[in-house]
């Protein structure tokens, strides 16, 4: 049986990360195989809405915007209902109850996020620092950092690192080799929260296997052999519980799951 193509328009008179964020969220919910996210940002007319509202009409998709102009809003919610389209407003109710709670009123200007404000900054500053001390390149930065993440090779530590530093976490990471002695600035690191992370050795197996066919190689290399694999968690679990540090099983969670606990542990910390 062939599956219908289905479509999801993301709609936005900013970038429109925020409801395209929350519409891979609803994908991956569902067989992805025939999902197809089209978006469309810095909408600025009631015209381009009339014109992708066709489109969507076409192709029998659903929309999610993020439209902070009411005139522009309020266009969308008239052709949705006019031509029978599934449309999501996905910051229109929590701006609403913010207005009636609080008796606020918003600023109406889209892209808010986007302003080159001291956060702005600080992200772009984590992300240069998350790059500088990647992979154990320079070991001052475990001093430096704010989170420190140590684990095995392809345990998530790189772009769980730059996933951070978008969020303006200066993070620095180092992989645990079986023959190399950590350095001595881990354990002198009393500021930076230390993270452990683990993989069941079965999927540390595949993704070392798909690494290795990625650039090429044979994947019966000792790199991707299940023994070694054991022997290198066996001796990172060792050292994590060395300096007693907090443990993420990363098997089967996504980068977002693992930065939000994270994120929740640092909030931990600071407030303790």
């Amino acid at each position: 049986m062939i599956q219908k193509q289905r479509f999801i328009y993301v709609c936005s008179d900013a970038v429109g990360e925020t409801a395209e964020a929350v519409a891979r969220a609803t994908t991956r919910q569902f067989s992805g195989e025939h999902i197809h996210l089209i978006r469309y940002g810095h909408i600025q007319t009631d015209d381009e809405i009339r014109e992708i509202m066709v489109e969507v009409v076409n192709t029998g998709g659903i929309v999610a915007y993020t439209l902070v102009q009411p005139e522009l809003r309020e266009t969308m919610k008239q052709e949705a209902i006019r031509l029978d389209i599934k449309a999501v407003d996905v910051m229109g109710p929590m701006m609403q109850a913010y207005i009636d709670t609080y008796n606020d009123s918003p600023r109406q200007e889209p892209g808010l996020r986007q302003e080159l404000d001291a956060e702005y900054f600080q992200r772009i500053e984590a992300i240069e620092f998350a790059v500088k001390y990647d992979d154990g390149k320079d070991v001052r930065g475990l001093i430096a950092a704010q989170v420190v993440l140590i684990g095995v090779s392809r345990t998530s530590k790189t772009p769980l690192s730059i996933f951070l530093a978008h969020k303006g976490i200066k993070v620095a990471n180092l992989p645990i080799l079986p023959d190399t002695k950590p350095p001595i600035e881990l354990f002198s690191a009393i500021k930076p929260l230390i993270i452990g992370l683990t993989m069941e050795p079965e999927s540390l197996l595949k993704i070392r296997k798909a690494r290795l066919k990625a650039l090429g190689l044979p994947d019966e290399a000792r790199y991707a052999s299940i023994a070694q694999i054991r022997e290198e968690i066996k001796i990172a679990k060792a050292l994590m519980k060395e300096l007693d540090c907090q443990v993420i099983d990363v098997s089967d969670k996504s980068i977002e799951e693992t930065a939000g606990v994270i994120m929740s542990w640092m909030n931990d910390k600071n407030q303790g």
